[in-house]
C-alpha cells in the first residue's frame, strides 16, 4: 500500500504527539530529590522508583521518528514522479518554514537528550564524596519544554508538508503548461509548412 502526503502526515503528527505526551509524564513522574544516606564518610543517594529515563528515551525515539518521516514525506516522489529539489527551495514560504522546522526539531530533541541524560547520570552516579549534596534530579521543566518543542516540531512539519505539496503541484502544472505551448507550436509549424507545400 502506497502512503500519500495525508497519510504521512498523520504519522508525523502521531508521532510528535506520542513525543510530546511521553514528555509530559516523564515530567511529572521525575521525583524532585533523592533521599541522602551518609555512610563510611560519603553520601549515597536513594531515589524512588520512577520511569522517567524510559519515558525520555521513548520520546526522543518518537520525535526522531516523526522528523525522519517527514523529511522522507517532502522530498519523496509520489505516484512515481520526482520533483528536483531546487524546485523546493525556490519557494520562499517554505524554505523559511523548512529552516525553522529543522532547527526546532533539533532544539527539541536536545533539549530531550540533555534533561533525560541528566537525569540518568544522577540516578547511575549517586555516591557523593560532598556530605552537603541535596541529591538533585534534572532541573524541573525541562521535560516539559522539551516536549511542548517537540510538540510544535510536529506540528511545523505539518506545515512544510503541505507547502511542499504545493510546490510540486505549481512545478507539475508548470510542466503540463509548457509541454502545451511546445505542442501548439510544432502543431502551427507543422501545419504552415503544408501549406506552403500544397501550394
Amino acid at each position: 500500500m502506497a502512503f500519500g502526503i495525508k497519510e504521512m502526515g498523520t504519522i508525523v503528527a502521531v508521532l510528535g504527539v506520542t513525543a510530546f505526551i511521553l514528555g509530559i509524564v516523564a515530567e511529572n513522574k521525575k521525583p524532585a530529590s533523592g533521599v541522602p544516606t551518609i555512610s563510611g564518610g560519603v553520601v549515597i543517594c536513594k531515589y524512588p522508583s520512577d520511569p522517567t529515563v524510559y519515558l525520555g528515551f521513548l520520546s526522543i525515539s518518537s520525535l526522531g521518528a516523526a522528523v525522519a518521516i517527514g523529511l522522507y514525506a517532502i522530498f519523496h516522489p509520489y505516484r512515481g514522479m520526482s520533483v528536483p529539489l531546487n524546485v523546493f527551495f525556490r519557494n520562499t514560504k517554505f524554505s523559511v518554514f523548512f529552516n525553522i522546522t529543522v532547527c526546532l526539531s533539533l532544539l527539541a530533541e536536545g533539549m530531550l537528550l540533555w534533561t533525560t541524560i541528566t537525569e540518568l547520570k544522577h540516578l547511575t552516579s549517586n555516591v557523593h564524596h560532598n556530605l552537603k549534596t541535596t541529591c538533585p534530579t534534572a532541573k524541573t521543566g525541562l521535560f516539559g519544554g522539551g516536549a511542548f518543542l517537540a510538540l510544535d516540531a510536529s506540528l511545523f512539519w505539518l506545515i512544510c508538508l503541505m507547502l511542499a505539496d504545493n510546490a510540486r503541484d505549481d512545478y507539475f502544472d508548470e510542466e503540463e503548461n509548457n509541454r502545451g505551448e511546445y505542442g501548439q507550436v510544432l502543431t502551427t509549424d507543422y501545419a504552415a509548412r503544408g501549406q506552403g507545400n500544397v501550394a
